[in-house]
C-alpha cells in the first residue's frame, strides 16, 4: 500500500491533497535539478511549488524519512505544543515553525486555534476511557511540592526557549541553503566549461 500522508494543503470543498513518499522524492530530485513536476489537479501552481520547497526544507532539517507517512503516534505534550504556539504568536511564520518542528502545518494551525479559543487547556490531551481510581487519590499533605511558576514567568521561560531553538534551527537552514547554492553554481560553471571545451574542439577540427 502506498503511504499518502496529508500535505496540509486544503483544496476546493475542504478536501486535502495527498502525495506518496515516492512522489515527494521525485519532486525533490527535480527541484535540485532546477525543474518542477507537473502541477496536480485541484491545487494551484504557486501552492504546489511552495509545498515542494517545504518538503526540501523538511528533508534538510530532519532527513528524508520525515517526508514519509507521518502517523499520529508521536505524543506531543501540552508544554511542547505551547512552545510551538508561542513561536507563531510571537510573529514567526506558521509554516516555518512547523517545518523546524517536523510536523504538519495544518496540525500546528489547529493547536494555535485551540489555544486562542480555549487557552492552555485547549492543548491538553484528553484521556480516553474512564479515569482510574488512582487518579482520584489525594496527595499526602506532608509532601512538599516545589513552587510553580506563575503564568507570566512560565510564558517568558517558554518564549525564550522557543526563540533560542528557532534561531539555532534557522541558522542550520541558512547554512544548508548556502551550501546548496554553491553546489548549483559549481555545477553550472562545470557545464559551461564543458560546453566551451566542446566548441573549442570543434573549431580545432574545422
Amino acid at each position: 500500500m502506498i503511504c499518502t500522508p496529508f500535505t496540509g494543503q486544503p483544496v476546493k470543498g475542504g478536501i486535502f491533497v495527498r502525495y506518496s513518499y515516492e512522489f515527494k522524492r521525485k519532486a525533490i530530485e527535480l527541484f535540485y535539478q532546477g525543474e518542477w513536476p507537473k502541477t496536480p489537479n485541484g491545487v494551484t501552481t504557486d501552492t504546489f511549488h511552495r509545498l515542494i520547497r517545504d518538503w526540501v526544507k523538511l528533508e534538510q532539517l530532519h532527513g528524508p524519512d520525515i517526508n514519509k507517512c507521518r502517523g499520529t503516534n508521536k505524543y506531543w505534550s501540552p508544554k511542547e505544543k505551547y512552545e510551538l504556539v508561542c513561536r507563531v504568536l510571537s510573529g514567526q511564520g506558521l509554516r516555518s515553525v512547523a517545518i523546524v518542528a517536523g510536523i504538519n502545518s495544518g496540525q500546528l494551525y489547529q493547536w494555535v486555534h485551540k489555544y486562542k479559543t480555549l487557552g492552555y487547556n485547549g492543548l491538553i490531551n484528553k484521556p480516553k476511557g474512564r479515569p482510574s481510581k488512582d487518579s482520584k487519590m489525594k496527595v499526602p499533605k506532608n509532601n512538599i511540592l516545589p513552587r510553580k511558576l506563575n503564568e507570566s514567568e512560565y510564558e517568558e521561560l517558554i518564549r525564550l526557549r522557543a526563540e533560542i531553538a528557532y534561531i539555532k534551527a534557522e541558522n542550520e537552514v541558512i547554512k544548508k541553503e548556502i551550501a546548496l547554492r554553491e553546489e548549483r553554481e559549481a555545477a553550472r560553471l562545470k557545464a559551461k566549461k564543458q560546453r566551451l571545451s566542446k566548441r573549442s574542439a570543434r573549431k580545432a577540427i574545422n
